[in-house]
């Protein structure tokens, strides 16, 4: 299961990718976003899930949004492929960078 957001621009709704279908779960949850997340939403979603199969299909064509709404800090990795650093004469870290 992967988490999606689909809709319009500003608009989005959350829905979740199940064996490449993508499933509305908006009558689930309100929206992938920090509160989701820090009260266990994706427990509770999984169990949503497991005792409601039945959930409205998305079409392919619909667009997709960022799958978290309005993150509050993005965490990233530099130099973490060895190709990359020798490409670039980097010294490859024993660590990953954080950044």
């Amino acid at each position: 299961m992967k988490l999606i957001r689909f809709g319009e621009i500003g608009k989005e709704k959350p829905g979740v990718l199940i064996d490449e279908k993508r499933y509305d779960v908006s009558s689930i949850v309100t929206d992938f976003n920090e509160n989701f997340f820090e009260e266990n939403g994706l427990e509770k979603l999984k169990k949503a899930l497991d005792s409601n199969p039945v959930l409205p299909e998305i079409a392919a064509d619909v667009r997709l949004g960022s799958p978290v709404a309005r993150p509050s800090k993005i965490i990233c990795i530099g130099l973490n492929y060895v190709d990359h650093c020798r490409e670039t004469n980097a010294p490859i870290p024993e660590e990953p960078i954080l950044f």
